[in-house]
């Protein structure tokens, strides 16, 4: 049996008025942070959503470079 400790537990909340976008259903999407990452999460359907921070999508961009762009 595996337990969790206190710093991992999820504090788990629940978006009043928001819809699933994919089952449509009302009041059934739930927010948490895990990792420092934002995730949205269905109780009725299989749909996960994640947003990582601005810290994170930073450093990501950094390392990006254009080869070049394409105009038809």
């Amino acid at each position: 049996m595996v337990f969790k400790s206190m710093s991992e537990k999820l504090k788990k909340r629940f978006i009043a008025g928001a819809t699933c976008p994919k089952c449509k259903a009302l009041d059934s999407i739930m927010l948490y942070w895990q990792n420092n990452v934002e995730k949205l999460q269905c109780v009725k359907c299989d749909y996960h959503d994640s947003k990582p921070t601005d810290e994170v999508q930073q450093v990501s961009r950094q390392q990006e470079s254009v080869i070049g762009v394409f105009k038809p």
